[in-house]
């Protein structure tokens, strides 16, 4: 009885795996019979399941709906840089993710490309985005502020009247474009959008307004307070916070950077790396062992705070 329990529990840990290789015609039960289509895999997974994609490129449809979108729902882990033969996750290469997320459609060029690359609604701490080159997202839709179809080329992370606090690792963002938060928007609007991004890549993203990398959004009495270890933002733009834009009004935003590195981002304006508007509540930007090299404009190469006078607006501990 207790083999039959065990063989039923290694079957149902097994059939909660759907295996995709770019081309591919199966079902997706495994590298054999993998599923191409990454957008159906991820409808079809439950909180809990695991999707395993195997390098290459993907987009999220093969027509021209710019508002279509690869959607990672709560609990899903979503893992990249297979080779199509790994047994465990952990037999994956260490060398940087070929398997490419990409919002590329429509005519060449990023003019008619998906507003979002990747969406995440009210999704938690268990829901998992590991090893991907995210590129080609352009939010540039005009509607209200804070829609995903002008926020989050690459990633829209949505916890407005939820929660959202997802793990991101070891993935790139390169080449997105947005009105706000061109690669990454994490809207905590009268919620809290707290993701964690650890080994991270953030490059030639360019805002059209704010956050040319991230924005966070803590207004309407939300929370963003997104931690940020071991990541690397370079030659992002944006007209206020080259890299990172975060925004409180009665809200909070509590930044958490930890051995990352910022070089050559740039700001129209001001934040040549960081920019933190601050509201009625304080907005912290927490440093630990971080460098800022050569971001513009050079007197703000690290942060602009609009109230840098309050005391603790951002503190900085082993600052390099």
């Amino acid at each position: 009885m207790l083999v039959t329990l065990f063989l039923a529990l290694c079957c149902q840990a097994q059939s909660q795996i759907t295996y995709v290789s770019q081309g591919a015609k199966g079902n997706g039960t495994s590298w054999s019979d993998a599923t191409g289509d990454l957008a159906s895999a991820l409808a079809n997974a439950t909180s809990g399941a695991q999707v395993w994609v195997a390098q290459g490129t993907y987009k999220p449809t093969a027509d021209t709906d710019r508002k279509a979108s690869f959607i990672v729902k709560d609990g899903v882990k979503l893992y990249g840089n297979f080779n199509g033969t790994e047994t465990s996750i952990d037999q994956r290469t260490s060398a940087p993710s070929a398997t490419i997320l990409s919002g590329e459609m429509g005519q060449a060029g990023q003019t008619d490309n998906a507003y979002n690359v990747v969406l995440m609604k009210n999704v938690g701490a268990s829901t998992i985005l590991d090893g991907f080159v995210i590129t080609a997202g352009n939010a540039n839709g005009q509607p209200k502020d804070a829609m995903n179809t002008r926020c989050g080329g690459a990633i829209y992370i949505d916890g407005e009247n939820g929660s959202s606090k997802p793990t991101i690792s070891n993935c790139e963002f390169i080449k997105n474009l947005g009105r706000d938060g061109a690669a990454v928007y994490n809207n905590g609007r009268s919620g809290e959008s707290s993701p964690v991004f650890i080994n991270c890549i953030f490059k030639g993203n360019e805002a059209g307004l704010d956050g040319g990398a991230i924005y966070n959004d803590g207004r309407l009495r939300g929370k963003s307070n997104p931690t940020f270890t071991n990541c690397k933002f370079e030659r992002n733009m944006g007209t206020y916070g080259g890299a990172i834009c975060n925004s409180t009004e009665d809200g909070t935003c509590n930044l958490t950077l930890e051995n990352c590195v910022f070089n050559e981002n740039a700001a129209y304006l001001r934040g040549g790396a960081i920019f933190s508007l601050n509201g009625d509540e304080k907005c912290y930007t927490e440093l630990l062992n971080c460098k800022f090299t050569a971001n513009f404009p050079d007197d703000q190469n690290m942060i602009f705070t609009t109230t840098a006078s309050r005391d603790g607006a951002y503190k900085i501990a082993g600052q390099d």
